[in-house]
């Protein structure tokens, strides 16, 4: 049995000149947990070109979504980003990453912290329902250099506040908090330092960070998940994996650079 399966392309958007979404068809034996990634990509000469992605859309969803920067001369993304309706792209039949919730200790607030297309395993997790029943609140922070990148991540929250179903939950539990380092924006500066001086948690009227409580996932650039994992260790947080549960989880499978 080959290891990948071939799926066919639904839609393509193309948010900003550097990132685009796209959704596939999903095989029904393909099983994954809200957060983790798969290998994904094209067959080029023959032969499969693939990179890690995240999964954009739940675990429950009858389709796959996928959410990508574009990478000009990107062996993978160069072609990627040229992809439509119609088209194939071949999915790996195995999905694993650290982001998931059972690899974390029990706790009451959930950080979702996230730099451009690090956004897409938590475009999974706050569609999946679980979530919500295991947390009181959930934060979700994304970062970007330009206001035009959040347009995914300000689209995704805006539906889900008007899905009959998710609403409700959002309404309740979910704080979006979008910011940006380079353009004028209501939420201005680094996620690290939005969280160092409070300031994040000011803005959305909650509590600073607090190990007794606050469980944290991270996925995003390089420096962003060197800086915050020694804010964590600074504050006595353990890193968790499959096979010990821990304060905070990262990604380390990250799509061209």
């Amino acid at each position: 049995m080959s290891a990948f399966q071939t799926e066919t392309v639904l839609s393509v958007q193309h948010w900003t000149d550097s990132l685009f979404s796209f959704t596939a068809t999903r095989d029904p034996g393909f099983r994954f947990q809200s957060g983790q990634f798969a290998m994904i990509g094209l067959e080029v000469d023959g032969r499969p070109l693939m990179r890690a992605y995240s999964m954009a859309s739940a675990n429950h969803e009858e389709e796959l979504e996928f959410f990508s920067i574009k990478v000009p001369d990107g062996p993978l993304t160069s072609r990627l980003q040229k992809i439509k309706e119609g088209d194939r792209i071949l999915v790996g039949r195995k999905a694993t990453g650290t982001l998931i919730a059972g690899n974390l200790l029990p706790g009451k607030r959930l950080l979702l912290l996230s730099t451009g297309t690090g956004l897409a395993p938590f475009a999974s997790l706050i569609k999946d329902p679980e979530i919500y029943e295991n947390y009181e609140t959930i934060v979700l922070a994304h970062g970007c250099r330009q206001v035009s990148e959040l347009a995914y991540g300000e689209r995704l929250v805006e539906k889900l506040r008007d899905h009959e179903f998710f609403g409700p939950l959002v309404s309740d539990k979910l704080h979006y908090y979008p910011s940006v380092t380079r353009e004028p924006f209501r939420n201005r500066g680094r996620i690290t330092d939005l969280i160092a001086s409070g300031q994040l948690f000011e803005d959305i009227g909650q509590s600073l960070l607090d190990r007794d409580t606050d469980r944290v996932m991270m996925c995003g650039s390089p420096a962003m998940l060197a800086e915050l994992q020694d804010m964590m260790a600074e504050r006595g947080f353990s890193e968790g994996n499959h096979s010990t549960p821990g304060h905070f989880v990262i990604e380390k499978a990250f799509v061209e650079r």
